[in-house]
């Protein structure tokens, strides 16, 4: 869907003095404009475009002097007029709309965003040269066409560009958008920034995907997870001796009609799980395969999202919490006002924004922070690329501990070089560790939905 920021207003430029050296003093910062676009600052100066004509000039009209050549004065004379020309002409103000335009104010991770600009010329006065930059937010990259103008409008006149942006999550804010224009004769211009606003917030998929197979637990609440416990459910677990009262329903009527006793059939209990998503936001989890693919930990998180949102339908209670230097924590819940709580961790919470971490981060530390926090009964599903041993580390502590723990992880290696190869043998080898310490790992290949590893994965664990 297309949605256009609500920053479209017209600005005039204040008036700019010249100074002796020619130069252009700035305009007071911060000055308001007509609705939400404001000129935070404006300068004026000369392209020295005409240094050139008039040292030629000066040296046509003396050598036409000394050597009495009529044709080199009246040179001179034209190379006059012009610099004569130059001098009268003004720059005119930055008299511009700007608006912007969004293909979607919210993608999804890694979803292709197109912004479109549209600059309107609303003063009395032809622009003749007019350059516009749009201000790209710093952590997004352009992928597709320019976020640049070049052009001359009318009065009342409009032009537009567009550029493409890869979506990377956390919310990017458009502060600016800069303008040049110069005169007629191109000998100055004025520079003028404006703070546009607006603003797109990218969040990992909430979009729900098959359900991720769960550990059998015992807990509290009714759910899906089997248990070794009987009592109500759909699946046999055991039959007993009857007891009055027992419902007709349940009675063995087969047994009865074979031997003549009476007994009564129990099924095995389901229950809601408590579930906690462990996301790897350390500095070696930011890996990817090329330029172009989302890092690993940007997979990670949109995996959570869509795995989130599955748990939250099934009534398992889930929370969210993360291994990085800066503290991530919300306690497993449920229902809409929780859905909301994680939207708003998604889009806010500086740990997961598009910026690498910085500084080293003690795995020991952070699982023995963790520990604290969460009850015996939590199981927890690891979201890490597993591409250092303290990823390992600390899945191994966690399932130590008690806690059932499946790590699903991204894969981003590649076999293109041999460092490439060398990479993917060595997390081969972390993950056959952590199966073989019974630790439950799904190895997902980005390159496929997520939906098609994970029905394999519950084909394998249900053997």
């Amino acid at each position: 869907m297309s949605s256009t920021i609500p920053q479209e207003t017209t600005s005039e430029s204040p008036s700019t003095t010249t100074g002796p050296d020619g130069g252009g003093t700035t305009a007071a910062p911060e000055r308001q404009g007509e609705g939400h676009q404001r000129i935070i600052s404006e300068t004026e100066e000369d392209t020295n475009h005409w240094l050139g004509i008039g040292a030629l000039t000066f040296v046509a009209g003396g050598a036409g002097v000394i050597l009495k050549q009529p044709a080199l004065l009246l040179a001179a004379v034209v190379g006059v007029a012009y610099l004569a020309y130059v001098q009268v002409t003004t720059v005119p103000a930055a008299t511009v709309r700007i608006r912007r335009e969004l293909s979607d104010p919210t993608p999804d991770l890694g979803d292709d965003l197109t912004v479109t600009v549209t600059v309107t010329n609303e003063g009395d006065r032809v622009l003749p040269d007019l350059r516009v930059v749009d201000g790209v937010p710093e952590e997004l990259t352009v992928v597709g066409g320019s976020a640049r103008l070049g052009t001359a409008l009318r009065p009342g006149e409009s032009d537009s560009f567009s550029y493409t942006l890869t979506a990377r999550r956390g919310t990017h804010e458009f502060k600016t958008c800069d303008t040049i224009v110069r005169d007629w004769s191109g000998k100055r211009e004025r520079h003028t920034r404006f703070r546009t606003g607006g603003e797109v917030v990218v969040t990992p998929s909430l979009s729900s995907t098959l359900p991720m197979p769960l550990r059998k637990q015992t807990s509290q609440y009714a759910g899906r997870v089997e248990t070794d416990l009987a009592g109500d459910g759909v699946e046999f677990h055991s039959t007993r001796e009857y007891r009055a009262g027992d419902p007709l329903s349940r009675v063995d009527w087969r047994r009865y009609a074979r031997t003549g006793d009476l007994a009564t059939l129990q099924f095995r209990e389901e229950r809601a799980a408590t579930v906690m998503l462990l996301l790897d936001l350390r500095q070696e989890a930011y890996v990817r395969r090329d330029e172009d693919d989302l890092h690993a930990a940007d997979l990670g998180i949109n995996a959570a999202g869509q795995i989130f949102t599955t748990l939250l339908e099934t009534g398992d209670r889930v929370g969210i919490t993360a291994l990085a230097p800066q503290k991530v924590w919300l306690s497993p819940g449920l229902g809409n006002e929780h859905r909301v709580k994680v939207e708003e961790l998604f889009a806010h919470h500086p740990a997961l924004s598009a910026e690498r971490p910085k500084g080293r981060y003690s795995v020991h530390l952070g699982v023995r922070n963790l520990r604290k926090r969460l009850s015996g009964d939590v199981q927890v599903v690891f979201f890490s690329p597993l591409c250092d041993d303290g990823a390992v580390t600390a899945a191994q502590l966690l399932h130590a501990h008690g806690h059932k723990v499946t790590v699903l992880s991204p894969d981003p290696t590649d076999d293109g070089t041999l460092g490439q190869r060398f990479a993917r043998v060595e997390r081969a080898g972390r993950i056959s560790t952590l199966r073989q310490g019974g630790v439950r790992v799904l190895d997902w290949n980005p390159d496929e939905p997520l939906a098609e590893s994970i029905a394999r994965a519950s084909v394998r664990w249900s053997r």
